[in-house]
């Protein structure tokens, strides 16, 4: 299993930036994936994930109007789109192969993990 995050970079508050999760070595429709981000001195914290079953979303309250998972089966590729970013959005970004499930996110219920994209809002 291979995730490769892509994406990330320095944006100014209120900008905007896509990150791209590319898959690979698995087959793409055996896992939900998700977007997770962990900020300096701080838990991982779960952001969006989406399902393969029916592509239901779920988003944490913190970014619920402003991120949008979304996914290309075609490019075994899921994208978070960030829109009126914050600084308070400033984390590594990861994507995660594994359940997605409706009531909430948690890191244990996925078992690979890509290596990770900064993301860098100034204030």
């Amino acid at each position: 299993v291979q995730l490769v995050e892509s994406g990330g970079g320095l944006v100014q508050a209120g900008g905007s930036l896509r990150l791209s999760c590319a898959a690979s070595g698995f087959t793409f429709d055996d896992y939900d994936i998700g977007w997770f981000r962990q900020a300096p001195g701080k838990e991982r914290e779960g952001v969006s994930c989406i399902t393969k079953t029916d592509d239901a979303t779920v988003y944490a309250d913190s970014v619920k109007g402003r991120f949008t998972i979304s996914i290309d089966n075609a490019k075994n590729t899921v994208y978070l789109q960030m829109n009126s970013l914050t600084p308070e959005d400033t984390a590594v970004y990861y994507c995660a192969a594994g359940v997605c499930f409706r009531r909430g996110m948690a890191a244990d219920h996925f078992g690979s993990w890509g290596q990770g994209t900064q993301v860098t809002v100034s204030s």
